[in-house]
């Protein structure tokens, strides 16, 4: 009991009576620094404020939101420090179902009912397995992923009963630096040694990322049925049958799903974005309302789901129902930054059905105006705001729209996107003009940062490639070649701790743009190097006494 004195507990619970009784019980265990949340509302914005050495959740939240989706949330936005310990807390009834269904799993689980004594052996067993992680878990808060490595190396040797758990995170380290070739023997000698499900999950993953799709999806396709509960591997099955096009089956098997875990808002909006581009009109309205009527319990709403739901409702032919839907955005969304954008271009979507040409352009005016200080606006909707354009008159603004999507597209079906959007308005000749252009423009861009840099000048080839990822901050090759480009010079002109973070940063966003990228090994093996000859970790602070 010692050991839990001075530790932080957030109780998640909607029933008083049972917060209360866990909070009791804590306090018999040793623990009395415990805060409390009734709601995933009010738990995330808790998380957000401060960090917590144990969470215990109960699975059956209230307001359309389960304690797993929650923890998702919590762990896919990065609130919830590596070393914090979250407990399930779920009636036997849920637990098969919760045990099965989730890669993210949380430290452990509780089963309802509990006694203190449960209770206490249960935090102890997941504070001695912390314990073992602290030094993996310190080095990758502070950024030094490639260290963290080493780590469990010698936690495997210091600790062999968590042997398996330190094998599953040096494997995850080296997807995350970019190395699934050496992520994948890891997982296979993982599947030798005991056959897990989140092991072959895991080396799926690795074959994902090296396009290797056959492969990948024989395997997903084995765990999907020999686990109709594991909905993890129908996300990954989903995402290989949509990268070689396949939309029907991305389609059929993310429906499957949806029917095992229901509340998973992200999961949901990718079935309806995947159900309207495979032609599934019914399917992508049912997924979409459900979206935006679960998406009012969670603090991370968007309200480019609405736009979505209006383009659905405008293609089956409800304007009534898409208004109302813009009225519901209106009023539930009114303090969100992008509102007033996404208000306009659903608008705009409506008028264009109805044939009120004078509100249109009214609308299509706005978004115009609002969507030049609304960058981070998805090229899916700054599509359909173009086509709008292009097809109403308004060829300059819907142009623009496209090339700035052509230069921030991630690869060449991002483009082919937006020339079948000017192809679609009659504007062929232009579409082909403008996607040589944008290739030519990042071509140029990286081979003028790249001529710098062969002549000595890193400042300048830094400040280039800075301001081209500024400007295309979506484009995968000018963030990989904007962070090379500020190593090489943190590597010849000295550390600068505003380079450094710049770095930091680059590298995060060639990660989320191009997971696949194989030279982003060696782009995290540099960063590393970097830091080693400047005695620095991830953050830019010393890592020895100056």
């Amino acid at each position: 009991m010692n050991e839990l004195e001075g530790l932080t507990a957030l109780i998640i619970e909607p029933h008083s009576g049972m917060r209360a009784n866990i909070h009791s019980m804590l306090n018999m265990c040793g623990v009395t620094r415990i805060e409390h949340a009734s709601s995933s509302n009010l738990a995330v914005k808790q998380i957000a404020l401060r960090s917590f050495d144990m969470i215990l959740c109960e699975y059956d939240l209230e307001g359309g939101q389960d304690g797993q989706q929650l923890l998702e949330d919590v762990r896919h936005h990065k609130l919830m420090s590596f070393s914090t310990m979250f407990f399930m807390v779920t009636a036997e009834g849920n637990h098969s179902k919760v045990v099965s269904a989730a890669e993210l799993a949380p430290t452990d689980y509780i089963l309802k009912p509990f006694t203190a004594d449960r209770l206490l052996d249960r935090l102890a067993r997941a504070l001695d397995r912390r314990s073992a992680f602290m030094p993996v878990y310190a080095l990758m808060e502070a950024g030094d992923q490639r260290e963290a490595i080493g780590a469990c190396l010698e936690g495997e040797q210091i600790h062999p009963r968590y042997a398996i758990d330190f094998m599953r995170l040096r494997a995850e380290l080296h997807v995350f630096l970019g190395e699934p070739d050496q992520a994948e023997p890891i997982y296979r000698k993982l599947i030798d040694m005991k056959a897990i499900a989140w092991a072959r999950l895991g080396l799926a993953k690795t074959l994902f990322l090296r396009k290797q799709y056959d492969e990948a999806k024989g395997m997903l396709e084995e765990l999907v049925d020999s686990n109709r509960n594991f909905v993890d591997a129908y996300d990954w099955l989903a995402r290989t049958h949509a990268a070689v096009g396949d939309l029907a089956k991305s389609l059929a098997v993310l429906t499957n799903a949806v029917a095992v875990s229901p509340h998973a808002v992200r999961r949901l909006r990718t079935l309806g974005e995947t159900a309207f581009e495979a032609g599934d009109i019914a399917a992508a309205e049912k997924a979409l309302k459900q979206v935006v009527a679960k998406a009012k319990y969670s603090e991370f709403r968007d309200p480019e789901d609405h736009v979505k739901l209006v383009r659905t409702l405008v293609k089956k032919g409800d304007p009534v129902a898409a208004a109302s839907v813009i009225r519901d955005l209106d009023r539930s969304m009114g303090g969100h930054p992008a509102t007033v954008l996404c208000s306009a271009i659903s608008s705009a979507l409506l008028h264009e059905y109805t044939g009120n040409e004078g509100r249109l352009n009214d609308s299509l005016g706005t978004a115009l105006e609002a969507c030049a200080e609304a960058p981070e606006l998805s090229s899916d909707i700054k599509l359909e705001l173009a086509r709008t354009c292009l097809e109403n008159n308004m060829q300059e603004g819907g142009t623009a729209l496209v090339r700035e999507v052509m230069r921030n597209a991630p690869n060449d079906a991002s483009i082919q996107q937006a020339m079948k959007v000017m192809e679609g308005a009659g504007f062929p000749d232009v579409a082909r003009t403008l996607a040589q252009e944008s290739r030519q423009h990042v071509v140029d861009l990286v081979a003028d940062g790249a001529a710098r840099a062969r002549s000595g000048d890193y400042k300048g080839a830094v400040g280039m490639m800075l301001e081209a990822a500024a400007k295309l901050p979506n484009n995968p090759a000018v963030a990989f070649n904007a962070a090379l480009a500020t190593l090489r010079c943190l590597e010849h002109e000295g550390w600068e701790d505003k380079l450094g973070q710049q770095a930091v940063s680059l590298i995060g966003n060639v990660r989320r743009l191009d997971p696949g990228n194989p030279k982003l090994g060696a782009l995290s093996a540099l960063h590393h190097q970097v830091l080693k000859k400047y005695e620095r970790n991830a953050r830019g602070r010393m890592t020895t006494p100056a």
